[in-house]
């Protein structure tokens, strides 16, 4: 596995920060966050300026860049995110499914549009990844499946995200066996209670909430998943950089501590 985070976490800095203190964390790598409005790293509109910037990032601290977050279905708007993975070289990028949960028509318009977005990120070359989110049409192991199932391209594929699987009242342990073959990237955290968000920042920090995440990743291992897990952090945006740099030490030693514990390194 390539453990890495999401610059989200230090939304409110700038890049080399971010960069710089994913490496000192002891990181593989890192994910880009293209969120508008909870950082300003890679801004989409922009990318063409941002690019090289990246990529010199990314040499400089030997870091590679493995995903993108970029939360919008909006095809223009995906179509900036391939444009600027095929140029940074981003395998992989995320996105959210929206819609509205329990609601059949809003399901069948997400899977046709990631359908749709899966083939232009097969033409780049790329991977497109969605999650299911709280609240969304995607929010819970059945209805991952329902899109899992109706969309086959090899270019789409599960982004898992254990918190929101845990507040959609289920067991993210029992969730992931049932799609391990097709997740592509990870988001992973930790998560205290079903509240519908992820809770403060540092009780996003792996080992702080309630989750089975060594169970979680001994999954993972032993499904020979060898692709990006990525600490996804929302809210920091107004913490200083030794709080942003407190919860990613403290998340890498307990993912670390879990892939021992399970054998993966």
């Amino acid at each position: 596995m390539n453990l890495g985070l999401n610059s989200v976490l230090f939304g409110g800095h700038d890049m080399d920060t971010a960069f710089k203190y994913t490496k000192r964390c002891g990181y593989d790598g890192i994910e880009i966050s293209a969120i508008d409005g909870m950082s300003e790293h890679l801004v989409l509109e922009k990318w063409q300026e941002l690019a090289p910037a990246i990529k010199d990032l990314s040499a400089q601290y030997e870091l590679p860049v493995t995903a993108m977050e970029q939360p919008s279905r909006d095809p223009e708007t995906m179509d900036k995110a391939f444009q600027a993975a095929a140029e940074i070289e981003i395998p992989v990028i995320n996105c959210g499914p929206g819609g509205k949960s329990d609601d059949e028509e809003s399901l069948q318009e997400a899977i046709q549009s990631l359908r749709a977005l899966a083939e232009k990120a097969a033409g780049y070359g790329l991977t497109l990844c969605v999650k299911a989110h709280v609240g969304s049409c995607i929010y819970n192991t059945p209805t991952t499946l329902r899109a899992l199932e109706a969309i086959t391209s090899p270019a789409f594929g599960l982004d898992m995200d254990p918190s929101h699987i845990h507040r959609a009242n289920e067991n993210p342990v029992d969730a992931i066996a049932q799609v391990v073959d097709r997740i592509k990237h990870v988001h992973i955290r930790d998560c205290k209670g079903r509240q519908d968000g992820p809770g403060a920042p540092e009780d996003q920090a792996n080992g702080r909430g309630d989750i089975d995440l060594l169970g979680y990743i001994r999954v993972l291992h032993e499904a020979g998943y060898a692709g990006p897990v990525n600490l996804e952090v929302i809210g920091a945006k107004e913490y200083g950089v030794a709080e942003c740099v407190a919860i990613a030490a403290e998340t890498r030693g307990h993912i670390q501590a879990c892939l021992q514990a399970c054998g993966g390194r």
